[in-house]
């Protein structure tokens, strides 16, 4: 389904500046330690078809498994490949750093961990264009390779699991909040000021604030699509939920109510996760009875153990979804809600600072969503 925008006198929004057709496309993509990953990401990114030319700004981490090396290779097969570095590894700085080095009128954002579907490039650019957006973006549709993976991706791509985000699985083209990676003109992105280098999650969602903020519409386009791989260990998908909500809850401090309410869900559960464990222990101690009417504190966290059991046992993933991929759910969900609302609540009270996502790289930050 397509939705043009509106147009006409007294139109709400502003249209970007129109760009050629054949102007020429800038990839910009930050790396750390991806060596499994790296070159499927490449590959899929050149071998995207658009009218004009291409290039592919890899911003390096500090990476210790190889993908340096790897990287170099792959720019020494290609010159449409350049390396910039990020000693700092925080998403922000990789990506501006890229950003700068690239010189062409439209900006595409990829990832390491991520693939882009066949045309991809070409359909952002023509939703750019027949929208005059200031970004676009489409849908994260994750993949697992193990029985953990996968049951993780089904979380991804579930409302039960990140809470419904369009670029999450919706299927109706529109305005949205953020986007997904994003499809900007190059104009827009100098005009806000680019990534702010002092959020280190949560980036592209604070910059498609300032992108709304200076007029601009963000678009969502289901037919774009880019194959996500999510963490593949238990303990990194904690780490990584958590650093996470710990940058929301920083965000929220920042931006107050220009928050969506779907991020105070997980917050909430683990405030009456608490408070469950305080009546608990009262009703241990004889301090409170057990009938009394603070019982009543358990009814909605029952209520959330049985969704959670529903869920995983309904759950439908193809012939690869089976027994053990259900069972994973079974931990995958309340792990991401549990870690992601206490990363929220730390953050919201004390601020993120210097929080870092050590799920790839311990004591370093992850330049991946």
């Amino acid at each position: 389904m397509r939705n043009d925008p509106p147009s006409g006198p007294g139109a709400p929004g502003r249209d970007a500046p129109p760009v050629a057709a054949d102007a020429g496309v800038s990839f910009v993509m930050p790396v750390l330690n991806e060596a499994d990953y790296l070159r499927r990401a490449v590959a899929s990114t050149l071998a995207q078809e658009v009218p004009g030319p291409v290039e592919l700004v890899l911003a390096l981490g500090p990476s210790t498994d190889g993908t340096t090396e790897l990287a170099r290779r792959l720019a020494a097969e290609d010159d449409r490949i350049l390396l910039v570095d990020n000693p700092a590894a925080d998403i922000p700085v990789g990506l501006n750093a890229a950003i700068r080095a690239s010189s062409h009128p439209t900006v595409i954002r990829v990832d390491a961990h991520s693939e882009l579907s066949p045309g991809y490039a070409a359909r952002a650019l023509e939703t750019l264009a027949r929208t005059r957006a200031g970004n676009v973006g489409g849908v994260m549709r994750a993949d697992g390779r193990s029985p953990f993976q996968r049951a993780t991706a089904w979380a991804y791509n579930s409302p039960v699991g990140l809470g419904g985000g369009a670029y999450h699985g919706g299927s109706r083209e529109g305005e949205a909040e953020s986007a997904y990676l994003g499809v900007l003109r190059r104009t827009v992105l100098e005009e806000v000021g680019l990534f702010d280098e002092s959020v280190r999650r949560g980036e592209d969602w604070e910059l498609n604030l300032r992108i709304r903020s200076a007029g601009y519409r963000v678009w969502f386009d289901p037919a774009l699509s880019v194959t996500y791989w999510p963490r593949e260990r238990w303990t990194r998908l904690a780490q990584q939920f958590f650093a996470t909500g710990r940058w929301r809850g920083e965000l929220f401090r920042r931006y107050g109510r220009r928050n969506s309410l779907k991020y105070f869900a997980p917050p909430v559960l683990v405030l009456l996760l608490a408070l469950g464990l305080v009546v608990g222990a009262l009703q241990a101690v004889g301090a409170v009875a057990v009938a009394s009417a603070a019982s009543a504190v358990y009814a909605p966290l029952a209520a959330y153990v049985a969704l959670v059991a529903l869920v995983a046992l309904g759950a439908r993933g193809g012939e690869r979804f089976g027994w053990r991929e259900r069972g994973w759910l079974l931990a995958v969900l309340p792990t991401m809600h549990v870690s992601w609302g206490t990363g929220f609540l730390t953050g919201a009270v004390r601020g993120a600072h210097d929080t870092v996502d050590t799920s790839r790289l311990s004591g370093r930050n992850t330049p991946l969503p």
